[in-house]
Protein backbone atom coordinates (compact mmCIF):
# COMPACT_ATOMS: atom_id res chain seq x y z
CA UNK A 1 0.00 0.00 0.00
CA UNK A 2 2.82 2.41 0.92
CA UNK A 3 4.54 1.81 -2.41
CA UNK A 4 1.29 2.42 -4.28
CA UNK A 5 0.67 5.64 -2.36
CA UNK A 6 4.21 6.83 -3.07
CA UNK A 7 3.84 6.09 -6.77
CA UNK A 8 0.53 7.93 -6.86
CA UNK A 9 2.02 10.94 -5.09
CA UNK A 10 5.01 10.97 -7.45
CA UNK A 11 2.76 10.80 -10.50
CA UNK A 12 0.61 13.64 -9.18
CA UNK A 13 3.68 15.76 -8.49
CA UNK A 14 4.99 15.09 -12.00
CA UNK A 15 1.64 16.10 -13.49
CA UNK A 16 1.63 19.34 -11.51
CA UNK A 17 5.22 20.06 -12.54
CA UNK A 18 4.41 19.46 -16.18
CA UNK A 19 1.35 21.69 -15.91
CA UNK A 20 3.41 24.52 -14.41
CA UNK A 21 6.09 24.14 -17.09
CA UNK A 22 3.43 24.26 -19.77
CA UNK A 23 1.88 27.42 -18.32
CA UNK A 24 5.27 29.11 -17.79
CA UNK A 25 7.49 27.77 -20.59
CA UNK A 26 9.91 30.70 -20.40
CA UNK A 27 10.82 30.25 -16.74
CA UNK A 28 14.50 31.02 -16.19
CA UNK A 29 14.91 33.10 -19.33
CA UNK A 30 16.03 36.74 -19.42
CA UNK A 31 14.17 38.85 -21.98
CA UNK A 32 14.75 42.36 -23.28
CA UNK A 33 11.96 44.13 -25.15
CA UNK A 34 12.52 47.49 -26.87
CA UNK A 35 9.67 49.84 -27.67
CA UNK A 36 8.00 48.39 -24.58
CA UNK A 37 6.04 51.46 -23.48
CA UNK A 38 3.03 50.64 -25.67
CA UNK A 39 1.56 48.44 -28.38
CA UNK A 40 3.31 45.26 -29.47
CA UNK A 41 6.26 45.87 -27.15
CA UNK A 42 4.11 46.33 -24.06
CA UNK A 43 1.99 43.27 -24.89
CA UNK A 44 5.08 41.16 -25.54
CA UNK A 45 6.80 42.15 -22.30
CA UNK A 46 3.61 41.37 -20.36
CA UNK A 47 3.17 37.94 -21.95
CA UNK A 48 6.82 36.91 -21.65
CA UNK A 49 6.71 37.79 -17.95
CA UNK A 50 3.46 35.84 -17.52
CA UNK A 51 5.21 32.84 -19.09
CA UNK A 52 8.01 33.01 -16.56
CA UNK A 53 10.73 35.16 -18.11
CA UNK A 54 12.50 37.95 -16.26
CA UNK A 55 11.78 40.90 -18.53
CA UNK A 56 13.56 44.22 -19.05
CA UNK A 57 11.33 46.84 -20.66
CA UNK A 58 13.21 49.43 -22.74
CA UNK A 59 11.73 52.65 -24.17
CA UNK A 60 12.09 56.40 -23.82
CA UNK A 61 8.95 56.93 -21.72
CA UNK A 62 10.18 55.91 -18.30
CA UNK A 63 6.95 56.72 -16.49
CA UNK A 64 4.98 54.40 -18.75
CA UNK A 65 7.56 51.65 -18.26
CA UNK A 66 7.29 51.99 -14.48
CA UNK A 67 3.51 51.56 -14.70
CA UNK A 68 3.86 48.42 -16.81
CA UNK A 69 6.46 46.95 -14.46
CA UNK A 70 4.19 47.56 -11.47
CA UNK A 71 1.34 45.78 -13.25
CA UNK A 72 3.55 42.84 -14.26
CA UNK A 73 4.88 42.42 -10.74
CA UNK A 74 1.40 42.69 -9.23
CA UNK A 75 0.48 39.71 -11.42
CA UNK A 76 3.41 37.72 -10.06
CA UNK A 77 5.95 38.44 -12.79
CA UNK A 78 9.47 39.86 -12.63
CA UNK A 79 10.32 42.97 -14.62
CA UNK A 80 12.70 45.91 -14.81
CA UNK A 81 12.06 49.35 -16.33
CA UNK A 82 15.08 50.64 -18.26
CA UNK A 83 14.44 54.08 -19.82
CA UNK A 84 16.59 54.18 -22.94
CA UNK A 85 16.78 55.39 -26.53
CA UNK A 86 17.67 53.05 -29.40
CA UNK A 87 19.22 55.97 -31.29
CA UNK A 88 21.76 56.50 -28.48
CA UNK A 89 24.40 53.74 -28.34
CA UNK A 90 25.59 54.91 -24.90
CA UNK A 91 22.05 54.58 -23.59
CA UNK A 92 21.83 51.03 -24.93
CA UNK A 93 25.21 50.08 -23.49
CA UNK A 94 24.03 51.30 -20.09
CA UNK A 95 20.78 49.36 -20.52
CA UNK A 96 22.68 46.15 -21.30
CA UNK A 97 24.77 46.64 -18.17
CA UNK A 98 21.70 47.21 -16.00
CA UNK A 99 19.98 44.10 -17.33
CA UNK A 100 23.10 42.01 -16.80
CA UNK A 101 23.54 43.25 -13.23
CA UNK A 102 19.91 42.54 -12.34
CA UNK A 103 19.14 39.33 -14.22
CA UNK A 104 22.31 38.04 -15.87
CA UNK A 105 22.91 37.64 -19.62
CA UNK A 106 19.86 38.31 -21.81
CA UNK A 107 19.00 35.21 -23.83
CA UNK A 108 15.92 36.66 -25.56
CA UNK A 109 15.92 40.07 -27.25
CA UNK A 110 12.82 41.45 -28.96
CA UNK A 111 13.98 44.27 -31.24
CA UNK A 112 10.65 46.06 -31.55
CA UNK A 113 11.12 49.86 -31.39
CA UNK A 114 9.94 51.53 -34.56
CA UNK A 115 8.45 54.64 -36.10
CA UNK A 116 6.09 55.29 -39.04
CA UNK A 117 6.02 58.75 -40.62
CA UNK A 118 4.70 59.98 -44.00
CA UNK A 119 7.20 61.07 -46.61
CA UNK A 120 5.25 62.43 -49.59
CA UNK A 121 7.75 64.01 -51.95
CA UNK A 122 7.58 67.78 -52.08
CA UNK A 123 6.35 68.18 -48.54
CA UNK A 124 8.51 70.17 -46.18
CA UNK A 125 8.90 67.39 -43.61
CA UNK A 126 9.57 64.52 -46.01
CA UNK A 127 13.36 64.66 -45.77
CA UNK A 128 13.38 64.98 -41.99
CA UNK A 129 10.87 62.14 -41.65
CA UNK A 130 13.00 59.91 -43.85
CA UNK A 131 16.09 60.59 -41.74
CA UNK A 132 14.21 59.96 -38.50
CA UNK A 133 12.82 56.61 -39.68
CA UNK A 134 16.23 55.41 -40.84
CA UNK A 135 17.66 56.54 -37.52
CA UNK A 136 15.08 54.58 -35.46
CA UNK A 137 14.00 51.68 -37.66
CA UNK A 138 17.37 50.72 -39.14
CA UNK A 139 20.30 52.29 -37.30
CA UNK A 140 18.51 51.97 -33.94
CA UNK A 141 17.66 48.33 -34.57
CA UNK A 142 21.28 47.62 -35.46
CA UNK A 143 22.42 49.41 -32.29
CA UNK A 144 20.19 47.11 -30.19
CA UNK A 145 21.79 44.06 -31.82
CA UNK A 146 25.26 45.51 -31.29
CA UNK A 147 24.53 46.16 -27.60
CA UNK A 148 23.01 42.78 -26.76
CA UNK A 149 24.65 40.21 -29.05
CA UNK A 150 27.51 39.66 -26.56
CA UNK A 151 24.90 38.67 -23.97
CA UNK A 152 23.09 36.43 -26.46
CA UNK A 153 26.35 34.69 -27.36
CA UNK A 154 27.19 34.14 -23.69
CA UNK A 155 23.68 32.89 -22.94
CA UNK A 156 23.68 30.53 -25.92
CA UNK A 157 26.99 29.13 -24.72
CA UNK A 158 25.52 28.53 -21.26
CA UNK A 159 22.09 27.13 -22.12
CA UNK A 160 22.54 25.98 -25.73
CA UNK A 161 20.16 28.48 -27.32
CA UNK A 162 19.23 32.16 -27.42
CA UNK A 163 16.74 34.20 -29.44
CA UNK A 164 16.81 37.47 -31.36
CA UNK A 165 13.36 38.52 -32.56
CA UNK A 166 12.94 41.47 -34.92
CA UNK A 167 9.54 43.10 -35.32
CA UNK A 168 9.45 44.42 -38.88
CA UNK A 169 6.29 44.94 -40.99
CA UNK A 170 4.51 43.57 -44.05
CA UNK A 171 5.36 47.02 -45.43
CA UNK A 172 8.75 45.45 -46.15
CA UNK A 173 7.09 43.46 -48.96
CA UNK A 174 4.52 45.84 -50.43
CA UNK A 175 4.11 49.29 -51.99
CA UNK A 176 2.81 51.77 -49.43
CA UNK A 177 2.00 55.14 -51.07
CA UNK A 178 2.98 58.06 -48.89
CA UNK A 179 5.05 55.82 -46.64
CA UNK A 180 7.83 54.77 -48.98
CA UNK A 181 10.49 55.62 -46.43
CA UNK A 182 8.78 53.50 -43.80
CA UNK A 183 8.44 50.59 -46.23
CA UNK A 184 12.08 50.95 -47.28
CA UNK A 185 13.27 51.04 -43.66
CA UNK A 186 11.31 47.89 -42.83
CA UNK A 187 12.60 46.14 -45.97
CA UNK A 188 16.13 46.97 -44.82
CA UNK A 189 15.30 45.69 -41.33
CA UNK A 190 13.87 42.39 -42.59
CA UNK A 191 16.87 41.81 -44.84
CA UNK A 192 19.25 42.69 -42.01
CA UNK A 193 17.49 40.08 -39.88
CA UNK A 194 17.90 37.42 -42.59
CA UNK A 195 21.62 38.16 -42.77
CA UNK A 196 21.97 38.13 -38.98
CA UNK A 197 20.43 34.66 -38.91
CA UNK A 198 23.16 33.33 -41.21
CA UNK A 199 25.82 34.96 -39.04
CA UNK A 200 24.42 33.92 -35.66
CA UNK A 201 22.95 30.45 -36.31
CA UNK A 202 26.32 28.69 -35.91
CA UNK A 203 26.42 30.11 -32.36
CA UNK A 204 22.94 28.67 -31.59
CA UNK A 205 21.22 32.06 -31.67
CA UNK A 206 17.87 31.74 -33.40
CA UNK A 207 16.82 34.80 -35.40
CA UNK A 208 13.14 35.38 -36.13
CA UNK A 209 11.52 38.19 -38.09
CA UNK A 210 7.87 39.02 -37.39
CA UNK A 211 6.13 41.08 -40.10
CA UNK A 212 2.72 42.30 -38.87
CA UNK A 213 0.06 43.86 -41.02
CA UNK A 214 -2.52 46.32 -39.71
CA UNK A 215 -2.46 46.27 -35.90
CA UNK A 216 -4.33 48.74 -33.72
CA UNK A 217 -1.40 50.33 -31.86
CA UNK A 218 -0.05 53.82 -31.15
CA UNK A 219 2.20 53.69 -34.23
CA UNK A 220 -0.20 55.70 -36.37
CA UNK A 221 -0.63 58.32 -33.63
CA UNK A 222 2.89 59.59 -34.29
CA UNK A 223 2.27 60.35 -37.98
CA UNK A 224 1.95 64.06 -37.28
CA UNK A 225 0.14 65.05 -40.50
CA UNK A 226 -3.59 65.24 -39.59
CA UNK A 227 -4.78 64.51 -43.14
CA UNK A 228 -2.45 61.54 -43.53
CA UNK A 229 -3.33 60.28 -40.06
CA UNK A 230 -7.03 60.44 -40.92
CA UNK A 231 -6.42 58.59 -44.20
CA UNK A 232 -4.50 55.84 -42.42
CA UNK A 233 -7.24 55.53 -39.82
CA UNK A 234 -9.89 55.29 -42.54
CA UNK A 235 -7.92 52.58 -44.32
CA UNK A 236 -7.51 50.62 -41.10
CA UNK A 237 -11.18 51.02 -40.23
CA UNK A 238 -12.15 49.56 -43.62
CA UNK A 239 -10.81 46.16 -42.55
CA UNK A 240 -11.08 44.10 -39.41
CA UNK A 241 -7.58 44.95 -38.18
CA UNK A 242 -5.73 42.99 -35.52
CA UNK A 243 -7.20 44.63 -32.41
CA UNK A 244 -4.05 44.82 -30.28
CA UNK A 245 -0.44 43.81 -29.95
CA UNK A 246 -1.46 40.76 -27.90
CA UNK A 247 -1.87 38.59 -31.01
CA UNK A 248 1.65 39.46 -32.15
CA UNK A 249 2.98 38.84 -28.65
CA UNK A 250 1.52 35.33 -28.74
CA UNK A 251 3.40 34.59 -31.97
CA UNK A 252 6.66 35.84 -30.46
CA UNK A 253 6.18 33.75 -27.33
CA UNK A 254 5.37 30.70 -29.47
CA UNK A 255 8.46 31.14 -31.66
CA UNK A 256 10.90 31.47 -28.77
CA UNK A 257 9.43 28.55 -26.81
CA UNK A 258 10.09 25.99 -29.58
CA UNK A 259 12.67 23.24 -28.93
CA UNK A 260 16.21 24.57 -29.32
CA UNK A 261 16.67 22.78 -32.67
CA UNK A 262 13.66 24.59 -34.21
CA UNK A 263 13.89 28.13 -35.64
CA UNK A 264 11.01 30.02 -37.25
CA UNK A 265 12.96 32.53 -39.39
CA UNK A 266 10.11 34.64 -40.75
CA UNK A 267 6.45 35.00 -39.87
CA UNK A 268 3.98 37.33 -41.59
CA UNK A 269 0.73 37.96 -39.72
CA UNK A 270 -2.12 39.95 -41.25
CA UNK A 271 -5.80 40.58 -40.65
CA UNK A 272 -7.81 38.08 -42.66
CA UNK A 273 -9.29 40.77 -44.90
CA UNK A 274 -6.10 42.79 -45.44
CA UNK A 275 -4.74 42.27 -48.95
Amino acid sequence: MAATATATTTAAATTVSQSVASARPLTGRVAVVTGASSGIGEATATLLAAQGAHVALLARRGERLAQHVARIEAAGGTALAVPSDVTDPASLADAATRVRERFGHADLVVNNAGLALPDLLGQEASGANWQRMIEVNVTGAWAVVDAFVPDLLAAAGDRGCADLVTVSSVAAQIVLPGFGGYAASKAALSHLSRNLRVQLAPSDIRVTTIEPGAVDTELRDHIGDPAMSAAVQEAMDSIEKIPSGADIAELIAFAVSRPRHVNLPQISVMPTREI
